[in-house]
Order: structure tokens, then C-alpha cells, then sequence
């Protein structure tokens, strides 16, 4: 059973089951300019309050893989790109496209990483085209990485 500390959730268990080292935290970023790369960032209260959730949905929807969350900040807190929510909740197709990812051996910020880049085939950031609704070319892409 997951528990929380001050900071968000206690991610340990979704270590396990994604196939990170249990003593690796997946979410822990090298400071690589991931934070520049993505711009925006919700705590995962903030994810709650924008897509409204109460807290614990919130938790769940990075423990079940609808978002991929990394330690970011001075205070080292989960956070989730903003890019992930439009309309007031989470992109449908973004949980498809994380666990294609995740299974390709991506760590979490890789896969914010790829999401966020421009991809040269797409003509744009996966994110932008997973929110343009063109979940098949972005599926696409990513299977190739395989």
C-alpha cells in the first residue's frame, strides 16, 4: 500500500511494478534542463485543483501511469508537466503512449524528455501532437524506438 510524505505520494511500489531499481527513485532528474524543457509544472496538488480531483486521485493518476511525475524544485517535490492536462483533465491518450515507454526501458523523465522534444518525423513535440488528438502517429514514433 502506497503511503505519503509531506511531498506527495510514496512511490515505491511503482518503482517496483515499472521495472526501475527498487533503490532508484524513477522520478529523481539528473539537472539536465528537463524543468526548461517543459516550462510549466503542477505539485500534485495543483494537478488536483485543475483537473478536480481531490488529492489521493491525484496520487493514483501517477501510481496507474495516466502521468509520469519527477522530482523538481528546490524542494524536490512531485510535480507533473501542465502540458498533460487540457480541458480540465488528463490527455485520454497519454497513458497509452507513457506505458509504450515505459515498456521501451524509458526511466520517467526520459519519457517527459521525449514527450517534450521535437520529434523530427511529427513536425513537433509528441506532447503537442498526442494533444492535437494524433495519438497513432505518436504511437507510431514511439514503437519504432523499440
Amino acid at each position: 500500500m502506497s503511503t505519503t510524505t509531506p511531498e506527495g505520494p510514496d512511490l515505491s511500489e511503482r518503482q517496483d511494478q515499472t521495472g526501475h531499481d527498487p533503490g532508484e527513485h524513477p522520478g529523481d532528474i539528473p539537472d539536465d534542463g528537463l524543468g526548461d524543457v517543459v516550462g510549466e509544472w503542477l505539485t500534485l496538488p495543483d494537478l488536483a485543483e485543475r483537473v478536480g480531483v481531490d488529492f489521493g486521485r491525484a496520487r493514483r493518476l501517477v501510481r496507474d501511469r495516466h502521468v509520469v511525475a519527477v522530482r523538481q524544485g528546490e524542494n524536490s517535490v512531485w510535480q507533473v508537466p501542465a502540458a498533460f492536462v487540457k480541458d480540465g483533465e488528463v490527455i485520454p491518450t497519454l497513458r497509452g503512449t507513457i506505458v509504450l515507454l515505459t515498456d521501451a526501458g524509458f526511466k520517467d523523465h526520459e519519457i517527459i524528455r521525449w514527450l517534450f522534444e521535437e520529434e523530427e518525423s511529427l513536425g513537433l513535440p509528441p506532447i503537442e501532437a498526442l494533444r492535437a488528438g494524433r495519438r497513432a502517429e505518436v504511437r507510431r514514433v514511439a514503437q519504432a524506438l523499440f
